[in-house]
């Protein structure tokens, strides 16, 4: 009886029992804290992953790789073509800028050296020009009245003709002469007179001579570029026949184009000999004797777009100018980014090269004789070349540019 009243406690209970309700409630404790660690453990997994797939989406979208190949090929050269066109676009504006800087800056410098063609007025109008498709600039001189009537007569619109070409198809076409050495003297007064019957005329401020014809061409395209905005410029002797219409929609093919120099393209011999039709003066810059020129158009006629006549008006004082304009104009674009095109149809041969072609239906843009660089005898066999080669005088007005 003392033995077992020894292992109670107090209150009655044996102390064996009370070790196993503590031993009990330990296993219970831990057993409860697993379960809730295993209950709340999978929440903030989830929870993380999702965080992490989210994550994924935005850095690496998902790609329905089911979609249809030929869609996606669809989709990139729609996408390519929009760039092409935004490049284009963007070329086209940097370019219209140019020229109204160029512009600018040669209406400024004309005004500054005196030029009569430019006035106060004209340069605070320059940004009302209209947009126009050509300037066909017609290289003449004092002694060369009786080849602007046959122009005249010919292929070249009149009077109120003239003003509608430029109303209506957004062409100027103008003879271009300077002045003489003596100003105001009966040379230019003659010109006056005819500029006064015909208003036909771009005066330009330069000296007339033959041996200055690069300079004279220079200071056309400047001049031209700063008193009209338009998509080309032509220059073309008074000794050729034109087919308005023709050249017309040669030029409309590159409409799109940004620099272009469209012409007969060739590349005749350096002449070193002194005392010879178009003698080079400079030869020993083109190598060893015998060597020929690089290509460049033939000076009866040729095209440049706007950005070019542009360039040759902002760099005109620093644009070397060889013996022969149109080597000269070839040299000033060696080193750009320009197309040069071969148009053999602007160099049709008289007669029976350009008859057998209108005969043809397929009217030449240019006509004249490679023997005399230009028409031989152009005043008396203007008048036939244009009957027998010429495209018709409503072709011009019936023609979409």
């Amino acid at each position: 009886m003392g033995l077992s009243r020894a292992h109670k406690t107090a209150n009655g209970v044996s102390t064996r029992w009370v070790s196993f309700f503590c031993i009990a409630s330990f296993f219970l404790g831990v057993l409860v804290i697993n379960r809730l660690w295993t209950s709340s453990d999978p929440v903030k997994i989830n929870e993380a992953s999702s965080v992490q797939t989210h994550g994924r989406k935005e850095v690496h979208p998902l790609v329905n790789c089911d979609k249809d190949t030929s869609v996606e090929a669809g989709d990139i050269l729609s996408r390519v073509s929009q760039t092409h066109d935004v490049i284009m676009t963007l070329d086209k504006t940097i370019s219209s800028l140019e020229v109204q800087l160029a512009a600018a800056r040669a209406a400024k410098g004309d005004s500054n050296e005196g030029s009569p063609m430019v006035t106060r007025p004209g340069i605070e109008n320059l940004k009302e020009r209209p947009k126009l498709f050509f300037v066909m600039g017609i290289i003449t001189a004092f002694s060369s009245r009786k080849r602007r009537d046959s122009i005249r007569e010919t292929w070249m619109p009149q009077g109120e003709e003239l003003k509608r070409l430029e109303k209506e198809k957004g062409i100027i076409m103008r003879f271009v002469i300077g002045h003489s050495a003596t100003p105001g003297g009966i040379l230019d007064r003659g010109i006056e007179a005819e500029e006064e019957q015909y208003k036909d005329f771009l005066r330009l401020n330069h000296i007339e001579g033959y041996h200055e014809l690069s300079s004279k061409t220079q200071i056309y395209f400047s001049t031209a570029v700063a008193k009209w905005d338009a998509d080309f410029y032509i220059k073309v002797d008074d000794d050729v026949h034109v087919n308005l219409g023709m050249v017309g929609s040669t030029l409309a093919r590159h409409r799109s184009k940004p620099r272009v120099y469209i012409g007969c393209m060739k590349s005749g011999l350096v002449l070193a000999q002194k005392g010879v039709k178009y003698h080079e003066p400079e030869y020993w810059k083109f190598g060893e004797e015998g060597n020929k020129y690089f290509r460049h158009a033939t000076g009866q006629i040729y095209a440049v777009s706007k950005d070019l006549a542009t360039y040759i008006s902002v760099n005109r004082h620093i644009l070397h100018r060889y013996a022969n304009e149109d080597v000269s104009l070839g040299s000033w674009f060696i080193g750009l980014d320009v197309e040069h095109i071969d148009e053999r149809s602007l160099c049709c041969g008289t007669l029976l090269d350009c008859e057998w072609k209108a005969q043809a239906g397929n009217p030449c843009g240019a006509s004249f004789d490679w023997s005399c660089s230009g028409i031989c005898k152009s005043v008396e066999r203007m008048q036939e070349v244009h009957q027998r080669c010429g495209e018709g005088d409503d072709a011009i007005w019936h023609t979409s540019f």
